[in-house]
């Protein structure tokens, strides 16, 4: 069975507040705790409370010709083991990232769709470190 547990709609952002407030605020959300200039979130993405998509922006300087602005990420609390599996179904990697607490690596599909697996990067030394 997948260890895939959850999703969000991720939106790479020149202006992580302004994009982050809009859709929290159209949404009638609150921001999700530890927000920064860097990256937000709303729905619970990355802590497994979500039954549904949450939302996450993330800070970039330049959009990369080619890659989807708006893209899934799915939340892997066994990362990187399905990353494998993906890869195994066609999917291929582009690149993997640890930035603001986060582990993930950037996919494509066979269409070429972005997407990313990835897990909050574990702080408790109990948490499994796949």
């Amino acid at each position: 069975m997948a260890s895939l547990s959850s999703l969000s709609i991720t939106f790479d952002c020149k202006d992580v507040e302004t994009q982050s407030l809009f859709w929290a605020e159209l949404l009638q959300v609150d921001l999700d705790e530890g927000a920064n200039e860097f990256v937000a979130s709303i729905g619970g993405v990355h802590n497994g409370e979500s039954t549904t998509p949450g939302m996450l922006f993330l800070k970039i300087e330049d959009r990369d010709e080619g890659k989807n602005p708006l893209h899934i990420d799915l939340d892997d609390p066994h990362y990187p083991a399905d990353v494998e599996r993906a890869v195994a179904l066609g999917a291929e990697k582009v690149a993997g990232f640890a930035e603001y607490g986060i582990e993930w690596t950037t996919l494509t599909d066979p269409e070429g769709n972005v997407f990313d697996i990835g897990r909050k990067v574990p702080t408790d030394e109990n948490e499994d470190p796949a």
